[in-house]
């Protein structure tokens, strides 16, 4: 795969190459120049058809629309990676506090319920019988509603 690619790659560099030397020719065009012009324009056809060819090796190979967006606005497409994963690690970051305080909401909830209606508490205990009970630091849970209380 990697071979393809790197051949892909190749011709592409060759086709920019060639088309950058017709220009240069197109730009300052003299009669004596015309069989060079003629020669690069066969070896244009002749790159286009190469690409072609190699197509069918790359087929497999899928770039997000994105990618193309960060080209179009000047940015450099390798950025996207970096950016996906920074975004990546936001959202993990985000998700992490939720579940944080759902657990803190849990033990809160675990605690009143102990507090207020110890009956209720030992029935959800024994509903619930996969459920291990995290060990409880009141003093963490009294620090936090402390905290909120501010």
């Amino acid at each position: 795969m990697a071979s393809a690619l790197e051949n892909l790659e190749t011709q592409l560099e060759l086709f920019i190459e060639n088309i950058r030397q017709i220009r240069i020719i197109v730009s300052d065009f003299q009669p004596q120049g015309q069989n060079v012009l003629n020669q690069k324009i066969q070896g244009l056809v002749n790159g286009l058809q190469e690409i072609d060819k190699l197509k069918s090796q790359v087929q497999d190979v899928h770039v997000p629309l994105e990618v193309f967006d960060y080209i179009d606005q000047g940015r450099n497409p390798q950025l996207y990676t970096k950016d996906c994963i920074e975004k990546a690690l936001t959202k993990n970051e985000q998700v992490k506090g939720k579940i944080d305080a759902y657990r803190k909401f849990k033990a809160n909830m675990l605690v009143e319920l102990n507090r207020l209606r110890q009956d209720m508490y030992h029935v959800y205990l024994l509903k619930n019988e996969e459920y291990v009970p995290e060990p409880i630091n009141y003093f963490e849970i009294q620090e936090d509603e402390d905290n909120m209380n501010l």
